[in-house]
């Protein structure tokens, strides 16, 4: 064999060697900055607050840690945490060197800052209209939809009562005959594509269609909620059993 072809041979070996500890260091240090930079939830999965954020982060696409945090894992007084939430309550992100807590403010920040082709959309009206029904969920809808799973699920049937059950149940069914004419003509709350503004709306479903509690006949809403339960990451962050907050009978 010529010399040279031995010389080309001993190069190429070399070569390819000093490529591949190349790859690997570049593979480790990317690998490393990811999870440096990967976005952190705190909260139990069981909070409907926490799924909210976490729906959106899933349907984004967005690679995230959650960290169980509340309820039966306490740590809400917890000084770490506390420097990141003063207001002691789930869920509380990081994204990097921005901490933001309150479920809706979180879900327009995803949505805005990863999500602009997604659930955010480039017209203001539509955003402003998606933001509206995230601002009538949360004004009207959540009161009343908690005082009736705190009733049904939380409380100790010692502790519940049937009078502002049923205050809460008509207020809800109201609300939700509001909710289920819109939904009459078009797919989603603020038109034919998941946006914002079907977040915290969404989030309840799964818990009012499995509460044992009276139900009108929503026909628009049961579509939507069967739309919903067919999708992946709502299935993954939003349909969570929760028998771990039933009170003890």
């Amino acid at each position: 064999t010529p010399i040279w072809k031995t010389q080309l041979y001993f190069m190429y070996i070399k070569l390819t060697t000093c490529l591949h500890r190349k790859t690997d260091h570049v593979i480790k240090f990317l690998d490393n900055k990811v999870k440096s930079t990967m976005l952190k939830l705190w909260g139990r999965d069981t909070s409907i607050n926490v799924q909210k954020v976490a729906w959106v982060l899933t349907e984004l696409n967005l690679a995230y840690e959650r960290i169980d945090i509340g309820g039966a894992f306490g740590g809400l007084d917890d000084p770490a945490y506390t420097a990141l939430n003063p207001n002691r309550r789930i869920p509380t992100l990081v994204d990097g060197d921005m901490v933001l807590w309150e479920s809706n403010a979180i879900v327009r920040y995803l949505a805005d800052a990863y999500g602009r082709e997604a659930i955010w959309g480039a017209d203001p009206k539509g955003r402003a209209e998606a933001d509206m029904w995230m601002e009538w969920y949360q004004n009207n809808v959540y009161v009343n939809f908690q005082a009736v799973f705190y009733q049904k699920i939380r409380l100790p049937q010692d502790r519940r009562d049937p009078v502002l059950l049923r205050k809460a149940l008509d207020q809800v069914s109201e609300q939700f005959a509001l909710f289920d004419k819109v939904l009459q003509g078009q797919d989603f709350i603020a038109g034919n594509r998941l946006t914002i503004g079907d977040v915290p709306m969404a989030a309840c479903l799964y818990r009012y269609y499995t509460m044992d509690i009276e139900r009108p006949n929503f026909t628009a809403l049961a579509r939507y909620y069967a739309r919903l339960s067919a999708h992946p990451a709502y299935q993954a962050t939003v349909m969570i059993n929760y028998d771990s907050l039933r009170a003890p009978a």
